[in-house]
C-alpha cells in the first residue's frame, strides 16, 4: 500500500487543547491518528529490562511511532508474580486499601532470566509494577508484533520492502547525519520510503544476524568518554533524531489503515465512556477474577516453582476460568457494539483535530495517587499539574446520547 501524509495542514490559527473544548476527545485522538506513522518500525532484539521494555513502547507511542517489532520478548509477566487478588499499579500506588497490604510477601520478583529476586522492597515491587502498567498502557494506542527469532522479523521486513538499519558502536557503522547517510550519487531523501531501525540488547547490542541483514549500520555521534547509551534512551534520541532527518515521516500511513486504526481507537473511546458504573464494577470484578485463576493455573502448570501443590478448593476455582472468560467476553462484546453504532459515522467524517498536544494548564493534572501528590508537599504547591479544574463538557454523556439515537 502507498502511503499519505496525513499530517494536519498548518493554518494562521492552531486550534489548541482545552477542557471544555467540543468533542475534545475525538479531536485529540484525531490530532494523534493524523501524526501516526507506519513509514518507520522500531525493531527491539531481546530486550531483558523491565524499565527498557516499558520506557521504549511509551517512547514509540509518544513519538507517534504505530509499529514496534519484539524479537524473542521475555515474558513481562514472569518477572512479577502476584498472589491472589491483588492489583499493583499506579492507581494503586499510596491508596489506602493497599497501603495495608505487605506487598513484598505478596508477590514474587524474578529477574529476566527467570531466577528469583530473593530480597526486594516494597518500593521496588510498585516501580516494577509501574513500569508494566506503562507498558501496558502504550499498548493501547500502538501495534507490537513479536518474533521468535531474528530470522522470523528479517524475513517479514524484507517482504514488506524495509529497509533496516541496526544501531551499532564499531567503527564500521555511519553517523546518523547527512554526511553519514548520503551514499555517493544518491541524490533525494536520505531516509528509505520504509524503513525498520534496529536496536539490540542491552550488553552487547545488535546480533550478528541482524547486522549481516543490515542495509546500514548506523551510529549516534556521542561526545564523552561514555561511548554507549541506555537503550530506551538510545531508543528515543534515534528515533526523534530520524524525524528531524525527515519531517515527512510524521503522518506517513495508507489511507486504510489510518480508517480501520480510527475505527479501533474511536471505539475504545467510547467504550470507556458508555459503560454504566456497575457494568465497570463488574468488568474489574471479573477481570480479577481471571488474574487470580490464571495465577493458579501458572502454579498448576509449573508445580516445580512452587512449595506446596494446588489444594482440592483451588483446583475446583480453576474449573471455574471458562465460564468467567466467557462472561468478560459476553460483556465486553455488547459494549463493542454499542460503541461502534456511537462511532461509526464519524469514522468516516471525523471531527477537525487539535493542532497542539499539549493540555491546557486546567487540565494538566499529573497521573500519580493522592499520598504521593501530598508528598509532594510545598514543593508540589499550585503547579498546574497538581490542580483539579472541573470539566463542563460530559464526553460520557456524549457517546451514550448518541448509542441512544442510533438504536
Amino acid at each position: 500500500m502507498d502511503f499519505q501524509n496525513n499530517a494536519p495542514t498548518t493554518s494562521s490559527e492552531v486550534v489548541m487543547d482545552h477542557p471544555n473544548l467540543d468533542n475534545r476527545i475525538l479531536r485529540k485522538a484525531e490530532a494523534a491518528l493524523r501524526l501516526r506513522t507506519s513509514r518507520l518500525i522500531i525493531v527491539v532484539e531481546r530486550c531483558t529490562n523491565d524499565h527498557n521494555y516499558s520506557a521504549i513502547l511509551r517512547t514509540a507511542e509518544a513519538l507517534g511511532v504505530q509499529h514496534v517489532y519484539i524479537i524473542a520478548p521475555q515474558d513481562r509477566n514472569s518477572t512479577l508474580r502476584i498472589n491472589g487478588d491483588i492489583q499493583i499499579g499506579v492507581n494503586a500506588v499510596g491508596d489506602e486499601e493497599n497501603s495495608k497490604v505487605n506487598l513484598s510477601e505478596n508477590v514474587k520478583l524474578h529477574r529476566s532470566n527467570g531466577t528469583a529476586v530473593k530480597r526486594y522492597t516494597e518500593a521496588e515491587v510498585k516501580d516494577r509494577a509501574n513500569h508494566h502498567l506503562f507498558a501496558q498502557r502504550a499498548l493501547e494506542w500502538i501495534e507490537v508484533t513479536e518474533f521468535d527469532t531474528t530470522r522470523e522479523c528479517i524475513d517479514s521486513l524484507r517482504e514488506d520492502d524495509y529497509k533496516i538499519w541496526s544501531t551499532d558502536l564499531s567503527q564500521v557503522a555511519v553517523t546518523l547525519d547527512e554526511d553519514g547517510l548520503r551514499d555517493e550519487g544518491c541524490e533525494g531523501n536520505i531516509i528509505p520510503e520504509r524503513l525498520a531501525i534496529v536496536f539490540g540488547t542491552e550488553a552487547v547490542g545488535c546480533s550478528t544476524q541482524i547486522l549481516d541483514a543490515s542495509d546500514k549500520r548506523v551510529y549516534l555521534p556521542l561526545r564523552g568518554f561514555a561511548d554507549s547509551l541506555n537503550l530506551s534512551v538510545a531508543t528515543a534520541l534515534v528515533v526523534q533524531h530520524l524525524f528531524i532527518l525527515d519531517p515527512t515521516l510524521v503522518g506517513a500511513m495508507p489511507k486504510d489503515e489510518l480508517i480501520t486504526l480510527r475505527r479501533k481507537w474511536y471505539v475504545k473511546l467510547a467504550t470507556q465512556r458508555i459503560l454504566l458504573k456497575s457494568d465497570k464494577m463488574k468488568r474489574k470484578r471479573l477481570g480479577g477474577q481471571i488474574k487470580a485463576l490464571e495465577e493458579l493455573e501458572h502454579r498448576k502448570k509449573y508445580p516445580e516453582s512452587h512449595s506446596h501443590p494446588l489444594s482440592k478448593e483451588q483446583l475446583e476455582k480453576l474449573a471455574k476460568l471458562p465460564s468467567v472468560v466467557k462472561e468478560l467476553k459476553e460483556l465486553e462484546d455488547e459494549v463493542y457494539k454499542k460503541a461502534l453504532s456511537a462511532v461509526e459515522d464519524l469514522v468516516i467524517n471525523p471531527p477537525e483535530p487539535i493542532g497542539d498536544m499539549r493540555r491546557a494548564d486546567e487540565h494538566r493534572i499529573t497521573y500519580t495517587g493522592k499520598n504521593t501528590k501530598k508528598k509532594g508537599g510545598e514543593a508540589w504547591a499550585n503547579m498546574p499539574a497538581t490542580r483539579y479544574v472541573k470539566v463542563e463538557a460530559d464526553t460520557a454523556s456524549f457517546f451514550r446520547d448518541r448509542v441512544k439515537t442510533t438504536k
